[in-house]
């Protein structure tokens, strides 16, 4: 069964103006044939308006009088162009050709010398790798570590420009809020003390320290 509109509304359209079964109109509708019963009683959907599955492209005239000819038969309903265009899409896993795998870890060591700012989760994500695979790069401790060297993942064609300047302005972009928010959390320097002022002469100052000495008073008076 595919899911259509309306279908409690389509489900009371076909329940006044065909002769199909209740266990027909059920599956057709997504619903319980005892709630199919209840629309007919009058017991369920009694305001809703009914909706013609034919008018509203759902339902081909062929498909209807089939089922109307054989209890048996189940109707498909007409798979609405816009409504698949609605659904979300899950976007399919990144996959790397055999051929281009070895170039990974050339690509993570550009990475990890020219955007450290990038996280190994990001980097994981972009090139379809794994957090220890990027780890033994940054280690030297891959197996191929000698002969890893680092390689822009464009030139490689592992990613396109765009999703590449898109990652990187991200990366940059938090870590910028990152400093940000650690650098408002830093002490502030202490001022450094002032150095005291220089003693001010005072002429007093001699008077309590006592007369400056003299030669008279050093070598004795001289008869």
């Amino acid at each position: 069964m595919t899911d259509i509109l309306m279908p409690k509304a389509t489900a009371v359209w076909l329940v006044d103006n065909t002769s199909l079964t209740f266990e027909q109109i059920a599956e057709f509708c997504g619903l319980h044939p005892l709630e199919v019963r209840g629309i007919a009683d009058g017991d369920v959907a009694r305001d809703i308006r009914g909706a013609d599955p034919l008018v509203n492209g759902q339902l081909t005239r062929e498909e209807l009088d089939k089922a109307q000819n054989n209890d048996a038969y189940r109707m498909q309903a007409v798979v609405s162009r816009h409504a698949e265009l609605m659904k979300a899409h899950k976007p399919a896993p990144k996959y790397t050709p055999v051929s281009r795998r070895q170039d990974r870890p050339d690509a993570i060591a550009w990475f990890v010398r020219n955007h450290p700012e990038v996280t190994d989760a990001q980097i994981a994500k972009m090139l379809g790798t794994t957090k220890s695979t990027i780890e033994s790069v940054r280690n030297r401790t891959h197996w191929n570590s000698p002969n890893i060297k680092p390689v822009d993942p464009v030139t490689l064609g592992l990613v396109g420009q765009l999703a590449l300047d898109d990652l990187v302005r991200k990366a940059a972009d938090k870590k910028a809020r990152d400093d940000a928010k650690k650098g408002g959390a830093t002490l502030q320097p202490v001022d450094a003390p002032t150095e005291p002022a220089e003693e001010e002469f005072v002429p007093e100052a001699r008077e309590r320290r006592g007369a400056e000495p003299t030669a008279a008073s050093v070598f004795g008076a001289k008869d």
